[in-house]
């Protein structure tokens, strides 16, 4: 079938007096990793849960395959749900949650027994699917709730925070296996995150979310390069946030500011002073004090590997950049 996947129209959710989906359109197309993306209440997650069918809306409609989704459970709906928490059954070995979905929707057991063990292989924990999920690490029993969410073969998959529960390395390469599994099986992926490092790095497409609408979707490339307000610019990525004429303002990333002991030959240049310095190993991150004007922040590459950051604090320091080096914001 063409069109989108996913097709949100005017939506609308409210718990009492809050609105905590806005009145939100969006399309997802077929085999697209899209991202919602956004701080904590911003209503990411109620929009994640009304996809799933767990929460109704007050008004508009959510057609999944063309089909709409007005009352229809969440059982009969082409989704499946990866929770945060995982929720395996703590009784049941890992083979048993994997195949719980199916044995409860009647599969015979040989075709059990067959995707079981094509889960396990996909996700790359063949041979351990008669372990308890108490013995398996924490990445390990992200694995199994990611095979337990696959084996029913959905349209759609929501993961709700996929990798919250992780150690900040394991993340990194989780990542990675995620984005291996969604094009190989071609499904369409929609995860909910408030880190922006996640989103960026996965996502083919990304909304931004606040106060439970969405304030700009595009590619992260669009939205790290071209943010449509001050909200995005700054929620996404560093940015400085430059007043240039009353209601117009420029978001400037740190990395596109040269930092120099001297007067640079750029089209913008400001004196200032080096008031903080962050050293990151393959960069150095300076928040500098400009000469009647706000603080800024610049990220300029070492030299050398290893070397020391440039500039230290109290340093006198020049600040240029190009013309085309911001965008420019009118909200």
């Amino acid at each position: 079938m063409n069109g989108p996947i996913v097709k949100v129209d005017g939506v609308i959710k409210r718990f009492g007096a809050v609105n905590a989906v806005a009145g939100v359109d969006l399309k997802i197309a077929r085999g697209e990793l899209f991202a919602l993306l956004g701080g904590s209440g911003c209503g990411k997650t109620t929009l994640l849960r009304l996809l799933a069918g767990f929460e109704q809306p007050d008004s508009g409609r959510i057609l999944i395959d063309g089909q709409d989704m007005t009352g229809v459970p969440p059982h009969l709906r082409p989704v499946n749900m990866m929770f945060q928490s995982y929720a395996l059954f703590p009784h049941l070995d890992v083979a048993g949650n994997i195949a719980y979905g199916l044995k409860r929707e009647g599969v015979a057991k040989p075709e059990i027994a067959a995707r079981v063990a094509e889960a396990l292989s996909l996700v790359k924990l063949e041979g351990l699917g008669g372990r308890r999920p108490s013995q398996l690490s924490g990445g390990q029993r992200q694995r199994v709730a990611l095979a337990r969410a696959l084996v029913k073969r959905p349209k759609l998959l929501l993961l709700d925070e996929p990798l919250a529960a992780l150690d900040r390395k394991l993340r990194e390469g989780t990542r990675f296996e995620l984005v291996r599994l969604q094009e190989q099986l071609g499904l369409t992926f929609v995860i909910v995150t408030h880190d922006q490092e996640e989103a960026m790095s996965m996502a083919s497409r990304l909304a931004v979310m606040n106060a439970g609408r969405i304030v700009q979707a595009g590619t992260p490339h669009d939205l790290y390069e071209r943010p449509a307000s001050r909200f995005v610019a700054d929620f996404i990525g560093l940015a400085n946030i430059l007043e240039t004429a009353p209601g117009r303002w420029l978001a400037l990333r740190p990395e596109k500011i040269a930092l120099s002991a001297e007067r640079p030959a750029t089209a913008h240049a400001v004196a200032g002073t080096v008031v903080e310095v962050a050293y990151e190993g393959d960069r150095s991150l300076y928040r500098v004090a400009v000469d009647a004007g706000p603080l800024m922040q610049v990220a300029q590459m070492n030299v050398a590997r290893g070397t020391e950051s440039a500039f230290r604090r109290g340093d006198a320091v020049w600040l240029g950049w190009a013309d085309d080096a911001g965008q420019v914001l009118h909200e």
